[in-house]
């Protein structure tokens, strides 16, 4: 159970990495972008971490206050859920 909440999770930050670079691409061309709300979406349902990473990496959506501020509080949360996730698993073995 435990190893498909991580390959879980683990996906969706891949697939967040995916589109915010992706999204980066095409604003660097000007051709279509990918929705602020999407984007946002992908990492409030797991994808922070990878979200972070491709900010990080690629310089993208650095400017707007709304990723600066929003998804580090979305990261930390996740962390405190995964925390508290091991704690109950631990607690019932």
């Amino acid at each position: 159970m435990l190893f498909l909440l991580f390959f879980g999770w683990l996906s969706i930050c891949l697939a967040t990495f995916v589109v915010y670079s992706f999204d980066k691409i095409m604003a660097k061309y000007g051709r279509w972008r990918v929705p602020e709300s999407l984007l946002l979406s992908l990492a409030i349902f797991g994808g922070a971490m990878g979200a972070l990473m491709s900010m990080t990496l690629f310089r993208h959506k650095t400017q707007k206050n709304i990723f600066r501020v929003t998804l580090p509080l979305v990261f930390i949360g996740q962390i405190a859920m995964a925390l508290w996730l091991l704690y109950l698993w631990f607690i019932q073995i």
